[in-house]
């Protein structure tokens, strides 16, 4: 997916831009980015490949050559950031977090249009180079960026850094998070407020859908009020959030826990204890015990020092390598125990089939799985928190089109809990995996646990709900 930090101080602010933009790094593995600006150098960029080593490793001998008092940086998921440009707008750097589903229309439409893409590193137009140009054909800043929600199919939030201060951008629909921060003499902007308490900074607010701020080191001002229309990803909560972040208020850990508890206490199944799966599970599961009266036991620990998160890697096999590694069973744990174990989500079934043989072959007896949002029938269009090309790479489609002839045949159905065609898909999906029983969290619970109301929220993974 992706994230970003900006901040503008009355001090030199690297340090600041430096840990605050690696406390997004869990949100992606490709390409990491910053940006500063002082009005003696002018823009200075740097940006590195993170494919095989971490962000801070990467940049810190760069640090020493980054000047000024504001700054941005990315951790991006899909093309090297940040793009700097010179325009009819005056110089700029900007950085997003978006996925552009109509990206071909628009680059023919700019084409014709007698424009052209520069930022062609990676073989293919650069969507931030393409936002970017989307921008310089308004008038203002504001105007270029309603062009941008205006045009494309997707999401697109952003950050830009120009000459006077640091413009910060919500998508449209509020898919993705922007977070505020305030401390004295500074201000900050983030995807994941998990940034702001080591820096010193306080979270201020939350950017609205389609809103529009500046910031300076000693004020926000607001370019364009926010829409009254908002789909904020409930994925955020369920899987790539960091634990300490919020958004809208909602903080990760709660609704997790919350999520888990509330499953927990309807759940008549016998179990020793229950066990979280590393990392975005462990909230759920503490949840879980709770409310289900048992205990929480780790019967399985993630070895931290040299794996990071396996979900975001583009190589299929690397991502099944990852999930393998990382993840170390304790024979003592589960020797002869019946087990509930809590994960976030199921996607292609890989992962979780060969973590479930593991845990037989080190001696459990019973391997109960609890997920901690419905199933996944629907491909997400909007934000790219999946490395999925196809939706038939969900397990959910391959066993509906086994059971229909059609892998897009009766969804409704398949998407309802009450329904026998999901209870029978579900089944499968335990019966594939090896599990003793399977249970998914449903819609309701889930926008329960998070607090906002079902309107305000994307579900359209679960339940086809969304559109552009």
């Amino acid at each position: 997916m992706g994230g970003f930090f900006g901040t503008i101080s009355k001090v030199k602010c690297i340090n600041d831009l430096y840990y605050g933009t690696d406390y997004n790094s869990h949100m992606g593995t490709k390409r990491g980015g910053m940006v500063t600006y002082s009005p003696e150098d002018g823009f200075k960029r740097s940006i590195h490949n993170l494919e095989s080593s971490y962000f801070r490793s990467k940049f810190e001998d760069d640090l020493d050559k980054f000047t000024g008092n504001s700054g941005i940086g990315v951790i991006s998921d899909t093309d090297p950031q940040p793009i700097v440009l010179n325009s009819h707008l005056g110089k700029f750097a900007i950085v997003t977090v978006a996925r552009i589903a109509n990206m071909a229309e628009l680059e023919k439409e700019l084409l014709d249009s007698n424009m052209h893409f520069a930022e062609l590193s990676s073989g293919k137009t650069n969507q931030t180079e393409l936002v970017a140009l989307l921008i310089i054909q308004g008038k203002t800043f504001r105007e270029g960026i309603e062009n941008v929600f205006a045009k494309i199919k997707g999401s697109c939030s952003m950050l830009i850094l120009t000459e006077d201060g640091i413009i910060a951008a919500r998508d449209r629909l509020g898919r993705t998070p922007i977070v505020v921060g305030k401390k004295d003499g500074a201000y900050a902007v983030t995807s994941e407020s998990c940034s702001f308490p080591n820096l010193g900074f306080e979270t201020e607010g939350y950017v609205g859908p389609g809103e529009i701020i500046r910031l300076y080191h000693d004020h926000v001002e607001q370019i364009k009020a926010p829409e009254k229309d908002m789909q904020i990803c409930s994925f955020l909560w369920v899987y790539y959030g960091f634990p300490n972040s919020s958004y809208e208020g909602r903080n990760v850990e709660q609704v997790r826990f919350s999520s888990g508890y509330k499953m927990g206490s309807k759940d008549e199944s016998e179990a020793d204890f229950v066990c979280g799966i590393p990392d975005s599970g462990i909230g759920q599961g503490l949840g879980y015990a709770e409310g289900k009266g048992i205990p929480y036991h780790r019967a399985i620990t993630k070895y931290t020092p040299t794996w990071p998160r396996s979900f975001t890697p583009s190589n299929q096999e690397r991502r099944d390598l990852v999930a393998k590694m990382k993840l170390i069973p304790n024979r003592d744990m589960l020797q002869g125990k019946k087990i509930i174990f809590c994960d976030d989500s199921i996607v292609r079934g890989t992962q979780l089939k060969d973590n479930v043989k593991v845990l037989y072959d080190y001696g459990a007896k019973e391997v109960h799985m609890r997920i901690g949002c419905p199933p996944l029938v629907f491909g997400c269009p909007f934000i790219g928190f999946s490395a999925s090309k196809t939706d038939m790479e969900l397990i959910t489609r391959r066993i509906i089109k086994e059971f229909e002839g059609e892998a897009d045949k009766n969804l409704d159905k398949y998407s309802d809990p009450t329904t026998p065609e999901y209870r029978k898909m579900v089944g499968k999906i335990a019966e594939m995996l090896g599990l003793t029983s399977l249970e998914f969290n449903t819609i309701d619970t889930l926008v329960e646990a998070i607090g906002l109301p079902k309107c305000r929220i994307c579900t359209h993974c679960f339940d086809g709900s969304s559109r552009f």
